[in-house]
This record gives structure tokens, C-alpha cells and sequence, in this order.
């Protein structure tokens, strides 16, 4: 199962529940963010329906993966690639000015690339290698002199190497498991030509602009269905 959810305003979210296999939704609510008690009472309806569920894969978003912690224990968690990709990259940035990014980044490119346990044993061997070299590098910190307040210097490298090091326990669960999807992009794909859709109705009222995501979704599995 793949769940995502997407922003229409900064407190309107359609959260999404879809079968990776088929591609079609499964359940959608609306939602002013990705909630822990929401999801939970998701998962709890879905346990409750039998439905069986191999494996989810989410983008990292805590709350969802600590709904599923808690309703669903002992089914594998993948953590989205691409998201844990392009997280990184943005506090990298393009162009990064230390040794230390230049490294991580090149590092952070080839996660795509994983296919086998020993790509993925050679890549964490890499990544702890650097966290041996440059461990004191992210823990520098700089005072502010005004405040006397410190901040760590090199805070974006510092966040991206954190951010790798916490995914890594959920983060190739698919090497072993093949049938596990390694990324949510499908799901990003219909979060984008809903909006590209959505956008040529500009004007919509909230009321109507949900009504028009309740059919672009009811209509989005009809026409797999007839596919299928």
C-alpha cells in the first residue's frame, strides 16, 4: 500500500491510500494534515475489514509512519527513495561548498542506483565512512554574538546526513522483498494531473473544488478498471 497525502491550501490535505499493484485508491480523506489519530483510525478500519496488507511504503512523514507502528507492527515499512533523494539534495543545494557536501551528495545520487545487498552494504560502508571523517566537522557550531546563542555551522549537511542515518533501518526493505515499491511516485503522478486538472477550473469554490476531487478520484479507478 502507498500513502501519501498532497496540500491544496496549507491547511486543506487529501490524504490517499492506494494499491500499488492496481494503482487504485483504496480509501482518501480530506484533512487539514497528515494526523497521527486520523491515520490510526484509517489503519484500525482497514484491520477491522481483513484487508491484508504486505507492506507500506510512505514518504517519512512521522505521523504516518507512527500510525503504522502502532495498528500495523510487523508489516514492512518502506521509506520513498525519491523523497529521502530529494530532501537531501535540497539542503545540499546544487552546489555545495564544503568537501563534506560534495561527498554526501555524490553519495545521496546514487541511492537510485541500489539494486542488490552488496549495492546497498558497499553504499552504508560509504556512509559511514564519511560520518567517521567529517562527525567533527557537523558538530561545529558558531555563537551568535549578539545572543550568545549557537547554531550548528554546517546545519544543512549536519540535517541531510541525520535524515539518511534515520531512513537507513526502512530504506531497502524492497532488495529483499521485490514486490515492496521503493517510492511513491505513482501516487505523485496522480497528485499532479489532479492539480494540472484542477487548475483549469480556477475559481472554484472549496465546496465545489471537493466536489471535483471526489469524481476526478471515483472516475481515475473506473477508467483502470475498464484498462484492466
Amino acid at each position: 500500500m502507498l500513502i501519501d497525502g498532497t496540500w491544496f491550501s496549507e491547511s486543506h490535505c487529501l490524504v490517499v491510500y492506494r494499491d500499488a499493484n492496481s494503482k487504485s485508491t483504496i480509501y482518501y480523506r480530506f484533512a487539514e494534515d497528515e494526523n497521527e489519530y486520523e491515520i490510526i483510525k484509517d489503519l484500525q478500519a482497514f484491520k477491522a475489514m481483513r484487508l491484508r496488507i504486505s507492506s507500506f511504503t510512505t514518504d517519512g512523514g512521522d505521523d504516518i509512519i507512527r500510525a503504522i507502528k502502532y495498528v500495523y507492527p510487523y508489516t514492512t515499512r518502506q521509506r520513498c527513495v525519491v523523497h529521502i533523494e530529494r530532501e537531501c539534495l535540497a539542503w545540499l543545494t546544487q552546489h555545495p561548498k564544503s568537501s563534506a557536501g560534495i561527498l554526501l551528495r555524490r553519495l545521496v545520487c546514487q541511492i537510485s542506483h541500489i539494486k542488490t545487498n552488496n549495492d546497498k552494504l558497499y553504499w552504508i560502508k560509504e556512509l559511514n565512512k564519511w560520518h567517521e571523517d567529517y562527525e567533527e566537522f557537523i558538530k561545529q557550531k558558531t555563537v551568535n554574538k549578539e545572543t550568545g546563542e549557537q547554531t550548528y555551522t554546517h546545519d544543512n549537511v549536519r540535517r541531510a546526513y541525520i535524515h539518511l542515518h534515520r531512513a537507513i533501518p526502512n530504506m531497502f526493505k524492497y532488495i529483499d522483498e521485490p514486490d515492496v515499491p521503493n517510492n511513491t511516485n505513482s501516487l505523485e503522478s496522480f497528485f499532479g494531473h489532479l492539480k494540472d486538472n484542477l487548475r483549469i477550473h480556477r475559481g472554484l469554490s472549496p465546496e465545489h473544488q471537493d466536489n471535483f476531487i471526489k469524481w476526478y478520484l471515483y472516475f481515475a479507478d473506473e477508467k483502470k478498471k475498464k484498462d484492466r
